[in-house]
């Protein structure tokens, strides 16, 4: 049985309740864009791709009635404009959310000025774009996914099995389904090519082990949780072949946001010499900021580090400051590009650019570009030449 983390039909959107995981599975109905924000902020949906996927999707629920956002065309563009700005700003770290309201709101601005547009006409075109967005990310995922297994057994064991590491949590429950980093290690496990997942617990929100163990354990995947503090000692014992985990946003020199954790494993891999995949979606992917210091990072209460379950676990008075609240939170934290000569990849639908880790080889020459392995061609975004020097990307 398919897990699932959405269950949408046109005019209805329920959403599995991850604060409830694993204890209880239970699914809660978004009726509209105040639930979806709701859902957002509280994180009962987290994951870049499935928040823009909640974001729109309740949005189009709302908009099904055939009343909401007034009864001309100008008035439900108007709605709709403000309705998307909200719900990008709920959790602005990821991308997708405010990648998807850029994409919807110029289709409504489109349709809102054409000659003969109606409020049922906009309230339509911003449905089926949802809807498709939906469809397009169970797609692109099971596609970075074989992507991403063809690249690891290439990379590191063309002629056996693999040992993975993960962080976080990026599999169906993150996404319209199958997962990016997990959708990796899905890959891999359908192929026979999975000897062991080790997946780290996640503090302070333990999505690894609510989320990630839940789904390991689901599909009957071989795994085992880990201590956040044991990572390293895993990469030095445990065989480990690669890391993969996802990613919130890339920038365009390859850094990239992704849960706090991150950056001390990729570290950690370069000490051990493991290669470290970044899996994501090209909706993650945004090239209009330079480097990682230019990413806006959402900061969290304070209580998601400091309690459990709504109990106290840190002593009463500790103090910290505003930027390792930042670090220490459930928020993402920024894994900048590490140097040239570690094997680092970032996985999307499309296309890898390979890493220019030989002294020998221009460091501003153009990277070089696998295709797309059903189509043949060359994958977009062109990333800049700069990043090649120190990451090696694969990116939808």
């Amino acid at each position: 049985m398919v897990l699932e983390a959405l269950r949408y039909r046109r005019g209805s959107l329920q959403i599995l309740d991850q604060l409830q995981l694993p204890q209880r599975s239970c699914y809660q109905a978004i009726r509209g864009v105040r639930d979806g924000q709701a859902a957002i902020r509280d994180m009962r949906v987290r994951g870049a791709p499935a928040i823009a996927l909640v974001g729109c999707l309740s949005l189009a629920v709302e908009l099904h009635g055939g009343t909401a956002g007034g009864q001309d065309a100008a008035t439900v563009a108007t709605f709709v404009g403000k309705a998307l700005q909200d719900l990008a700003s709920t959790r602005p770290t990821a991308r997708n959310m405010a990648q998807a309201a850029e994409k919807l709101g110029a289709a409504v601005t489109h349709e809102a000025q054409c000659p003969g547009a109606t409020a049922n006409s906009v309230r339509e075109i911003v449905i089926q774009l949802a809807e498709e967005m939906l469809e397009k990310d169970l797609q692109d995922n099971r596609r970075i996914g074989e992507l991403g297994a063809t690249c690891m057994m290439r990379g590191v064991a063309p002629q056996g099995q693999v040992t993975v590491l993960t962080h976080c949590n990026t599999g169906a429950l993150a996404t319209a389904g199958y997962g990016t980093a997990l959708g990796v290690i899905r890959a891999l496990h359908a192929r026979g090519c999975l000897e062991h997942v080790y997946c780290t617990e996640t503090r302070p929100y333990n999505q690894g082990a609510r989320l990630t163990a839940y789904e390991l354990v689901y599909e009957g995947i071989p795994a085992t949780l880990i201590a956040d503090s044991a990572a390293a000692l895993a990469l030095k014992e445990k065989g480990i072949s690669a890391i993969v985990v996802g990613a919130d946003r890339v920038v365009a020199n390859g850094d990239t946001a992704n849960k706090v954790g991150t950056y001390q494993l990729a570290i950690a891999a370069m000490h051990h010499g493991v290669p470290f995949y970044v899996a994501a979606p090209s909706t993650s992917c945004d090239l209009s900021l330079a480097t990682g210091d230019q990413i806006i990072i959402e900061e969290r209460p304070s209580q998601e580090l400091t309690d459990i379950n709504g109990i106290r676990i840190a002593a009463p008075g500790i103090e910290s400051e505003p930027l390792l609240c930042r670090d220490l939170q459930e928020s993402p934290n920024v894994t900048p590009c590490l140097r040239q000569d570690h094997p680092c990849s970032t996985i999307t639908v499309k296309s890898i650019v390979q890493t220019l880790s030989n002294s020998t080889v221009n460091p501003d020459a153009t990277p070089g570009i696998a295709p797309d392995p059903a189509t043949g061609k060359s994958g977009e975004p062109q990333w800049p030449t700069s990043c090649c020097r120190k990451k090696l990307l694969i990116y939808s």
